[in-house]
């Protein structure tokens, strides 16, 4: 049973998350000013915070398996926004180094990947190779790994191959993973990510709809 205090932080997790988004569309003119209202409550009120996805392949195991897995994904309208509110600057992460997030492929437009997010602008990036100099992650930019070590850069397919990628290319965190109907759990997260989720997982998680939907 989900607690009053679980689901108040619910609550205020939608609404900021409504308001993010209604935010967004009005921005690139999906809705109108007199729009944006209405479509926050209707987001808050209908709206989920959750969908499933499902990814297979050797880069991110074990804690997606080879034979592919459902992925409980908590929703971003943008990875690290910043609002100016009457000269006060409000700004916060959404996503933090050491989080499993799901973004657009960018070598495939259409396609998403599951990555480890390992660095975030500011971090200075040092290869094992000598020849390859010191760089610095510009603003907006990310480096994102696959957990599997095992692999080659090439066959991981991640920022070592293809080099970092936009923030704003990250749509969602990766917080449940259902491999099998009796091996399932929550993904390793930050500790900020896992916190910021917990609500979000006592809610909306539904085991037997992942379970449904799992295509193995």
């Amino acid at each position: 049973m989900v607690s009053l205090s679980t689901w108040f932080r619910y609550i205020a997790h939608k609404l900021e998350y409504s308001v993010s988004l209604s935010r967004k569309s009005y921005k690139i003119g999906q809705i109108t000013n007199k729009e944006v209202q209405d479509n926050v409550w209707k987001n808050v009120f209908q709206g989920k915070l959750t969908y499933l996805h499902w990814s297979k392949g050797e880069e991110m195991a074990p804690a997606i398996t080879t034979e592919g897995g459902t992925l409980l994904v908590r929703k971003l309208p943008s990875a690290d926004p910043t609002y100016s509110l009457a000269n006060l600057v409000i700004s916060f992460r959404r996503v933090f180094v050491g989080d499993v997030v799901i973004l657009k492929d960018p070598e495939k437009s259409d396609d998403y990947l599951v990555r480890r997010l390992a660095a975030i602008e500011g971090y200075e990036m040092v290869s094992t190779d000598e020849k390859d100099k010191p760089f610095v992650l510009e603003e907006d930019e990310c480096w994102v790994v696959s957990d599997n070590e095992a692999l080659k850069p090439k066959d991981a397919r991640d920022s070592r191959t293809f080099g970092p990628v936009p923030m704003t290319d990250i749509v969602g965190r990766v917080i449940y993973s259902l491999r099998t109907a009796v091996d399932h759990g929550p993904v390793q997260n930050s500790r900020f990510g896992m916190q910021k989720d917990s609500p979000v997982l006592a809610v909306e998680l539904d085991i037997d709809e992942m379970a449904r939907n799992h295509k193995a």
